[in-house]
């Protein structure tokens, strides 16, 4: 859903659902912070969400809505106040495991400190005369100092393979949230934010190598009727199965997201246009082949058909104007009677 705000607020409709916002947070005398624009946005946009049923559950109860709230709100619906509080608690835990492995060595230190002396006192006495009675005295303290410095270094090594296995997983589950921060909920696939960071990544790459780089993207055909004709639960039903369709061609080093609401974008390195269209080509005769059935009811659906545009990168361009390109590539499938796929260079040559 984050998504799905990102791109109303760079849309169209933009001014529109920030009004919107506004003028809710002003019904409801809520103070038009930043946090909570950002929270009264998610509300216009997903009317029947999570967040947004949580707020007029507040709201009907009477309850004041103070910045703790609004942070409370943040922390469990907002995916980026999610993703810091998750860095924040590992960094506390990593922190913590760290000052507890320093204090361990420092008390290994010493007692090597304390060990190394009673050596060094023992080869002095040693190299005295001693009785009998003395000798087995020295030997008594050297191998009582002896078995307290293995005890101790055993349990150092005891302490650093447990540390060893904290930090692991500590990693491990930074590299969930990772993955939880840069995926689409509903699909599965790579966010918008985590396809923006490959494409810039890529296009560094494409300069670096010399080789070809080609985007597309995709868009379901008629969405917003089929949306209103059988509701947004369907829908998402739809939007899974293409997601589907498209993630079997997105292989790496291929990319493929969800890029807001029923867009999806394709990242195609060292490939070229023509390379790029023959899969496009395929996806889209894919999704049009089946005959959808609504999961609960198995009523038929009928198809969807999706529209496609792509354009292959020229040398030292940026990503704001290849995915503009790739835009327009779209657009122009859209108006030539969608279910099909247009290529950049395909019209420009036709120009």
């Amino acid at each position: 859903m984050s998504g799905d705000v990102e791109t109303m607020l760079r849309g169209p409709g933009a001014f529109e659902v920030a009004r919107r916002a506004l003028e809710e947070m002003e019904r409801h005398r809520v103070w038009p912070t930043a946090l909570n624009f950002e929270l009264w946005t998610h509300v216009v946009v997903a009317p029947d969400g999570a967040l947004a049923r949580e707020i007029a559950r507040l709201i009907d109860s009477g309850e004041a809505f103070t910045d703790t709230v609004s942070d409370e709100l943040a922390a469990t619906y907002l995916p980026k106040a999610r993703l810091n509080d998750h860095i924040r608690d590992a960094g506390d835990a990593l922190s913590k495991e760290l000052a507890s492995v320093s204090k361990a060595i420092q008390t290994a230190r010493k007692s090597s400190e304390v060990y190394g002396k009673t050596l060094a006192s023992a080869s002095r006495v040693l190299d005295d005369e001693q009785d009998p009675a003395e000798l087995r005295q020295t030997i008594a303290t050297l191998t009582a100092a002896t078995r307290r410095v293995h005890k101790e270094n055993r349990a150092l090594e005891e302490r650093l393979e447990d540390s060893t296995n904290e930090v692991n997983r500590l990693r491990e589950h930074l590299e969930q949230v990772r993955r939880d921060a840069t995926t689409d909920g509903l699909t599965n696939l790579a966010n918008r934010k985590a396809f923006d960071d490959e494409l810039d990544r890529a296009c560094d790459e494409a300069d670096e190598g010399g080789w070809p780089l080609t985007l597309a993207v995709i868009d379901i055909d008629h969405f917003k009727s089929f949306n209103d004709t059988w509701g947004h639960q369907t829908g998402d039903q739809v939007l899974r199965f293409v997601a589907s369709v498209i993630g079997k061609m997105g292989s790496a080093p291929r990319v493929v997201a969800r890029y807001g609401g029923e867009e999806f974008a394709l990242l195609f390195p060292n490939e070229t246009a023509a390379s790029a269209f023959a899969v496009l080509e395929t996806i889209r005769r894919e999704v049009s082949s089946r005959m959808l059935k609504r999961r609960s009811t198995n009523e038929d659906l009928g198809t969807v058909s999706v529209s496609a545009g792509l354009a292959e990168r020229r040398p030292g361009e940026q990503p704001p104007a290849l995915m503009e390109r790739a835009d327009e590539a779209l657009y122009a499938s859209k108006h030539r009677g969608r279910n099909r796929t247009t290529s950049a260079e395909d019209m420009a040559n036709a120009a």
